[in-house]
């Protein structure tokens, strides 16, 4: 676990400001105690930012994303929320990688574009961390005929 500033309070600041504020916020947090972050809560903050951008259907390649449904059935093992989605973090900055599937149609840099915009304010402004990358994988494209063809049979 990595110790990190608090998150920001009230109004969004801008990045000069949020500079300049620095200095007042690390004092106050040795006066006043620490906080820690784990890795884990900025995987979740991630996760679901990434799954609200229309044009993603998923998190994680293939093999992920199987190990992820098992563990949803197993119980005390978890949840899947943090399938496809790998982060690093430090005391004031995280790096983040997530594997996406792409809804068939989807235009991919634009997706791409709005999941790393997304992913870096929801982690930003929820955790008080800079985020320095976000990088994606576009591993697979969801075909909604795909599910059709894998599902039983209706006659016996």
């Amino acid at each position: 676990m990595a110790q990190n500033t608090p998150a920001k309070s009230g109004s969004e600041s801008t990045p000069a400001t949020r500079v300049n504020e620095a200095p007042a916020r690390q004092a106050e947090e040795t006066s006043l105690g620490k906080t820690t972050i784990s890795s884990t809560v900025v995987q979740k903050i991630g996760s679901i930012a990434a799954r609200e951008v229309s044009g993603v259907h998923a998190l994680g390649g293939g093999m992920s994303r199987a190990v992820g449904a098992i563990k949803e059935r197993i119980p005390g093992a978890g949840t899947a929320s943090t399938t496809g989605v790998a982060v690093e973090v430090g005391e004031k900055q995280a790096a983040i990688d997530l594997d996406l599937v792409i809804e068939y149609g989807a235009a991919i840099a634009d997706v791409a574009r709005v999941v790393r915009k997304n992913v870096i304010t929801s982690v930003e402004r929820m955790t008080g961390l800079e985020v320095i990358e976000v990088n994606l994988a576009v591993n697979d494209v969801y075909v909604a005929e795909d599910d059709e063809e894998n599902a039983p049979s209706r006659v016996e």
